[in-house]
């Protein structure tokens, strides 16, 4: 299974970056959210290698990113999360590989996956938004990553049962989603246009009358 993090990541690299999401910096808004997710997060990825832990669980993040910034520039800035969070720890090359699929690739690309369903089957409004794909969309999504990394043979310790292993990759799932929601929330309110994904267009109906 080694060999599935490279190849994974360079196809959903070069998918990205085929689509030329640098485009979308032009605006200017996105900028903020970019430099804090290579700000912050590489610490949150890296934080288990900092201190000895029983478990290496960490937030992720990635569902918050691909919020802000869209899928095609949320990738490259996962990927370079993973070389940051690889300076700030003593992580392998193999290590960053995996925290970039896992962490990054694997979710953010389930929760535009959802998204898209979201907008497509379910009701355009602010509730669906924050709570159905902030909220519960991550919590979904972290959790099949985890379940899907589990499954691959990524094991958070060789000191923990397969199962103990998945209760605790569901309990995480729910802190990024309690994370992604209520920054989500914030964002709508207060940046809107730190949120690439969020449109008034779409999901504020007009006032009737």
């Amino acid at each position: 299974m080694e060999i599935l993090a490279p190849l994974v990541l360079l196809t959903a690299l070069a998918i990205a970056l085929a689509m030329r999401p640098w485009r979308l910096l032009a605006h200017g808004g996105l900028l903020s959210p970019l430099l804090a997710a290579l700000v912050i997060t590489p610490w949150l990825w890296a934080l288990p290698w900092l201190h000895r832990m029983p478990i290496q669980l960490q937030l992720s993040g990635a569902c918050l990113i691909g919020l802000a910034l869209g899928w095609p520039l949320a990738v490259p800035v996962l990927c370079g999360v993973a070389v940051i969070a690889g300076l700030i720890a003593p992580l392998t090359l193999q290590q960053q590989m995996d925290m970039a699929l896992w962490l990054g690739i694997v979710p953010v690309t389930l929760s535009f996956g959802l998204g898209m369903a979201l907008r497509r089957w379910v009701w355009k409004n602010l509730f669906v938004y924050i709570l159905g794909r902030a909220f519960l969309g991550t919590a979904v999504c972290m959790f099949a990553s985890g379940a899907l990394a589990q499954w691959t043979g990524q094991s958070l310790t060789t000191a923990v049962e397969p199962e103990l292993a998945m209760v605790a990759r569901w309990l995480i799932a729910w802190g990024d989603a309690f994370m992604t929601g209520m920054l989500t929330a914030i964002f709508v309110a207060f940046r809107p246009h730190w949120l690439a994904t969020w449109s008034d267009r779409l999901y504020v109906p007009p006032p009737a009358g």
